[in-house]
């Protein structure tokens, strides 16, 4: 499992050489960066930069496994869906990514990846990726009315290192603040928020699926405390083709995240995540352990 809890330790990890800016990776690139080994087999390592409580923020670990998907040689088209499983907790370090093709179709490809720390699976996904094709469209939803991100106030993140940090975050609503709500009075879980990388990135398959798990984690909003606390699987669909994420660049994403259930120490989560023009982009859906 990995923890997904709002404040982010200090721990150390692997990160890359930023001291020159004219050729620095961003945040996020270095973190995803993966060294090819062999045929479907890449090696990487942690990054402090996007470090959570307990472990690696679950949305890198998310877009990790996409860049290996995305770096196969075998890969036709783009992103579909992508499912993750947290077996694990993964460890500061290095890990090991396997790229199988489970299926190649005509319409799609199915492929199965795993991450692996001393031998031994941590994270598994499976990916679907596809063609674009020219059909029948329909947009039967529509995004919130909300302010404009330059309207709504930054969240202050000061003083908080790790992942938090490395990204921007506006909310309209809902914003995350301890002791608002309690068991016997349980808060709403709805949120707007705007969010984009920090420093500002260009949006891709890669961001965009390290942001559909940006959301605060609701039992906060709702019990209004975090008890030990961690995804254990994540679904995320890519409505958008390269042609819409191009247009977006690097301005901010409106994400819609809302829960329905808390019982039996799990919780889903779900989440929308629009352009700023109003285009839906992604759709992903959690299931969230919690302790207590």
């Amino acid at each position: 499992m990995t923890c997904e809890v709002i404040d982010a330790g200090g721990a150390a990890g692997h990160a890359g050489s930023m001291t020159d800016a004219s050729t620095a990776l961003h945040p996020l690139d270095d973190a995803v960066r993966l060294e090819p080994t062999g045929p479907g087999a890449y090696r990487g390592a942690t990054s402090a930069a996007y470090w959570n409580m307990a472990g690696p923020f679950g949305g890198t670990t998310a877009a990790i496994l996409m860049r290996a998907v995305l770096d196969h040689p075998q890969r036709r088209g783009r992103p579909v869906a992508q499912t993750v499983n947290f077996c694990a907790a993964v460890a500061e370090g290095a890990f090991e990514v396997t790229v199988r093709l489970v299926r190649d179709g005509r319409s799609t490809q199915h492929w199965q990846v795993e991450m692996l720390q001393a031998g031994v699976v941590v994270t598994t996904a499976s990916t679907v990726t596809g063609p674009d094709r020219e059909t029948w469209s329909h947009a039967a939803a529509a995004p919130p009315k909300t302010p404009p991100a330059a309207q709504t106030p930054v969240l202050d993140t000061s003083g908080r290192s790790g992942w938090r940090g490395r990204y921007e975050f506006r909310f309209e609503r809902g914003e995350p603040i301890a002791g608002t709500a309690s068991p016997q009075t349980p808060g709403a879980a709805l949120s707007h928020s705007w969010v984009r990388d920090e420093p500002p990135r260009p949006l891709d398959y890669v961001s965009l699926a390290a942001i559909c798990d940006t959301f605060v984690v609701k039992i906060l909003q709702v019990r209004g405390d975090i008890p030990p606390v961690a995804t254990v699987s994540l679904s995320s669909y890519f409505m958008a083709d390269e042609a819409a994420l191009a247009r977006q660049g690097a301005r901010p994403v409106l994400g819609v995240a809302d829960a329905r259930v808390f019982r039996h120490g799990f919780n889903d989560q779900s989440a929308e995540i629009w352009s700023d023009d109003g285009v839906l982009l992604a759709v992903s859906h959690q299931v969230v352990w919690f302790k207590g």
